[in-house]
């Protein structure tokens, strides 16, 4: 039961049907501080307008919210026209929300001793006002345990897995994909599941194999395989596909989930497909490798008819399918089924496989990116798919291997993606880029592409560890030492790969002619729209008005140029209106990425209209973007205005020196402490040479230098930096709040790791269209060279850095000062810029400029 001072008792219970009459659509406000314990995404079915009568939804998902007030727990469904903090990950759980407005409606199904309420009703939150960041509140989030607090209105504490209030479904999606799983639903097949029956422990033979079923089914003799077939078939998994969701808006599918796993005999091959709620119960458990056993199940045609193909349809009725995990000791040596076969290919082996060719890889992980979002290309547009980038290296070519890796539906695998961790991932496909050469390529995800490393117990289970390409591969990590490994580990930040073209046609042939020019306001409009790290690549014609270079953390001094003409242009926007608000509260002023655009202000009070419009004023660039800075505004001079052009320059605080690198302090004469241990999951005898590769220094640090920066009396109001876009150093210490800072609803805070990169340049783009300005951050020195800026010889001039996206690699880089100095050279130049966009969150968004390339004419 509730707490006697539990504020639902006091605010809810007040609008309960049948505690005091009140209708179904009367509201309650709750003004003191809630702390949101969790959010949960479900797809809406056929009763959304039942729900939700009002509401024109603008999209396929609901979310589900777990409110506590420190002394129970409520659970609760969000207005549709709330979804956007949600998207935007303005509102995720950890924070805490008042003035939230509740009003009671029926639910779709009420599990038992769940956060849903007796007599078929619940509570929908309508409204609410996020705490700022810095605001003090009653109780902390690390002192209170959570998953132990009642439910309100129920008299039992243990409550039974949550299901969605306003669907008809049984499980949940993860927040920010459709390929993982999520919810206390999905778990491992039970014990008694897994055992194989009680027959004896060897000599097991099937009673019907592969290719029996397929010549009953295809040929005409349809005994074996009419209806549900009982002949126990035994198998072994070879391939897994990732989950399919396919849940719709118009069907209640209580389930809507089916995984396909290819399967083999001593005769052959056959595709199987798990249905529904088998997939939660046996999805998880099951690997490449195992054997299963399977009865109850149907023979169907294959979805590919073209095939001429049969698959097995194991579902949990009509009829309920039997499955069991066999161990090869009890099955038959007559009938033990093959192996899986594996095609693992070294760096240097790759350099010549085709597009498309499918192959496995092993290697030393490096960089682990941060994982970002894409829109799906399937055709619906609606699907945001999740991914990273992974740099393996094996020592067998200079070349990484890079892999784009999406979700593959193990979602602790991939939070355990450290760097010095050994990486196997099966089922690639090579992507070659014709116009990039001949060494620029990538590999990518298959639908059966599954990962593995260490950390987990993986590599040992499988059957690759005895190959030779894996035993080669042990042979060097063991030759390779910590610290030389640990010098060239980065995680996190911005990256693009494939490099971009470095000429105009190259980029338009690319894009088949088609640039999609963007005028300032559209880019502002299209930016918006982002949700939480969608990345998008946007075009848009400019000068370049403005360069500062800054120090991290240091953004009070910078080193800064700007054009004369462009300082006087006014204000292309400044008879713009103000966006209507709808009880917005304001945020103090800052500096935006979109600055001759006056934005509305940052959302922190939130209330959808009646209507839940899809025209709502945005919640994104409504405060600075990405680079939001909460030190004290300086004081405007009187003698800014004459003094555009004057720099006061002060030596800098310290001298410049290189990053420290972060190192373990291994036991003395042992330097790979970190790699031996990665290598004794294999439990392989390999001797490792007494050679030692030392030669493996990519060390990317450039000639900063310690001399001049500006402080001005009005320094231009440039944002900092955001602390996801700057690459992390790996710190093997502390590499689990590393990758939970850069993981999907992390947050890296300035302070706690290292960066790769001391400073950074930001450029003023003016729009040629329409006047905007927009700021963007640009790397030179941290940016990857296409192929053909390391063929070709050329200057540090800024045309070629723009048009490059990064220094020569021939001649030294320019230090800041130069750069800065010769910033003159942009003066009235008009350029194609392109610019990579990715909401980081809240009011932060991301702006890059990739390149820029001049226009002739």
């Amino acid at each position: 039961m509730a707490a006697a001072g539990c504020l639902f008792q006091r605010t809810l219970a007040r609008s309960r049907p049948g505690t005091n009459k009140a209708s179904p659509s009367s509201s309650v406000v709750c003004r003191e501080f809630l702390y949101v314990v969790d959010l949960q995404r479900y797809t809406r079915d056929q009763g959304f307008p039942v729900y939700f009568p009002q509401a024109v939804l603008k999209g396929d998902d609901l979310y589900d919210a777990t409110l506590s007030d420190g002394d129970c727990r409520v659970q609760v469904t969000m207005d549709p026209g709330l979804n956007r903090l949600v998207e935007r990950n303005i509102l995720r759980p950890g924070l805490a929300v008042r003035h939230a407005t509740f009003s009671t409606a029926i639910t779709a199904q009420l599990p038992e001793c769940s956060g849903a309420f007796g007599e078929g009703a619940s509570y929908r939150l309508v409204s609410l006002e996020v705490k700022d960041e810095d605001e003090e509140v009653g109780v902390r989030w690390s002192d209170v345990d959570w998953d132990s607090l009642p439910w309100f209105g129920s008299s039992k504490t243990e409550a039974g897995p949550l299901v969605p209030l306003r669907a008809s479904r049984t499980v949940f999606l993860p927040l920010w994909n459709n390929v993982d799983y999520s919810g206390e639903v999905w778990m491992e097949a039970t014990d008694k599941e897994k055992e194989a029956e009680e027959e004896p422990e060897e000599g097991r033979c099937p009673a019907v194999t592969i290719s029996e079923l397929r010549e009953s089914y295809l040929y005409g003799r349809r005994g074996i395989t009419r209806g549900a077939v009982q002949h126990e078939l035994i198998v072994r998994i070879i391939k897994k596909s990732h989950l399919m969701y396919y849940g719709r808006t118009d069907r209640n599918c209580e389930c809507p989930y089916k995984a396909v796993l290819e399967v083999n005999d001593r005769t052959g091959n056959v595709w199987v497909v798990l249905w529904n709620s088998v997939c939660v119960s046996w999805y998880r458990c099951l690997k490449p490798g195992d054997i299963i056993s399977l009865r109850r199940y149907r023979v169907k045609q294959h979805y590919q008819a073209e095939l001429n193909d049969i698959e097995i349809s194991v579902n949990s009725r009509n009829p309920a399918a039997q499955i069991s995990v066999l161990q090869e000791s009890t099955v038959s040596p007559d009938y033990l089924p093959p192996a899986p076969t594996y095609s693992f290919y070294n760096s240097k082996e790759l350099l010549d496989c085709p597009n498309g060719a499918q192959c496995d890889v092993i290697g030393l992980l490096t960089f682990s990116g941060r994982p970002e979002r894409i829109r799906s290309k399937d055709g619906r547009g609606v699907e945001l798919l999740e991914y990273r980038w992974l740099r393996l290296e094996d020592g067998t070519s200079e070349q990484p291997v890079m892999v784009k890796l999406f979700s593959t539906s193990q979602p602790e695998t991939h939070l355990r993606l450290y760097p010095l961790s050994v990486v196997v991932c099966t089922r690639l496909k090579v992507v070659r880029s014709s116009d990039q050469g001949h060494n620029c390529f990538y590999l990518t995800n298959t639908t059966y592409t599954q990962v593995y490393c260490t950390g987990l117990g993986h590599h040992s289970e499988m059957s690759y560890r005895r190959l030779r390409p894996v035993r080669q591969f042990l042979q060097w990590l063991r030759s390779q030492h910590d610290e030389e490994v640990l010098n060239r580990a980065l995680i996190g930040g911005f990256f693009i790969y494939p490099p971009p073209p470095v000429s105009l046609e190259t980029y338009m042939k690319d894009k088949r002619g088609e640039l999609g020019f963007l005028q300032g306001a559209e880019l502002k409009r299209e930016v918006e729209q982002l949700c939480y790290r969608e990345r998008h690549t946007f075009c848009i014609q400019a000068t370049i008005t403005m360069v500062t270079y800054s120090r991290r953390g240091e953004e009070d001094r910078c080193l800064f140029w700007t054009d004369r003409a462009s300082s006087r242009c006014p204000s292309s926007a400044s008879s713009s209106s103000p966006s209507s608000r709808h009880r917005y509260a304001s945020p103090p002023s800052s500096p935006s990425y979109f600055s001759q655009l006056p934005l509305p202000s940052t959302p922190r009070s939130f209330r959808p209209p009646l209507s839940s419009s899809p025209s709502s004023p945005s919640l994104s660039l409504t405060s600075p973007s990405s680079l939001v800075s909460k030190s004290t505004p300086r004081p405007p001079d009187r003698r800014a205005g004459k003094s555009w052009k004057r720099k006061q320059l002060l030596q800098t605080d310290t001298p410049n020196k290189r990053s420290p690198r972060i190192t373990l302090q291994p036991e003395q004469n042992n330097k790979t402490v970190i790699l031996f241990e990665a290598s004794m999951e294999f439990l392989e005898n390999t001797n490792s040479d007494d050679n030692n590769d030392e030669d493996d220094d990519d060390d990317d640090n450039d000639a900063d230098d310690a001399s001049s920066f500006v402080t001005a009396h009005t320094l231009p109001a440039f944002p900092p930096v955001a602390v996801e876009t700057l690459p992390m150093r790996y710190d093997h210490a502390h590499r689990e709040e590393q990758v939970a800072a850069v993981a999907m609803g992390g947050r890296a805070t300035p302070e706690r790791f290292d960066s790769t990169l001391d400073g950074y340049y930001t450029l003023r783009l003016r729009a040629l269209s329409d006047g905007v300005l927009i700021d963007a951050v640009f790397l030179p020195h941290a940016s990857s060279s296409s192929p053909a800026s390391l063929l070709s010889s050329r200057s540090n001039t800024w045309t070629s850095i723009l048009s490059h996206g990064a220094f020569s690699s021939h001649t030294p880089p320019p230090s800041p000062g130069d750069l800065i100095a010769m910033a003159s050279q942009l003066t009235n130049q008009r350029l194609v810029c392109i610019v990579e966009a990715c909401h980081l969150g809240g009011a932060t968004t991301e702006l890059v400029l990739s390149r820029a390339f001049q226009l002739t004419n």
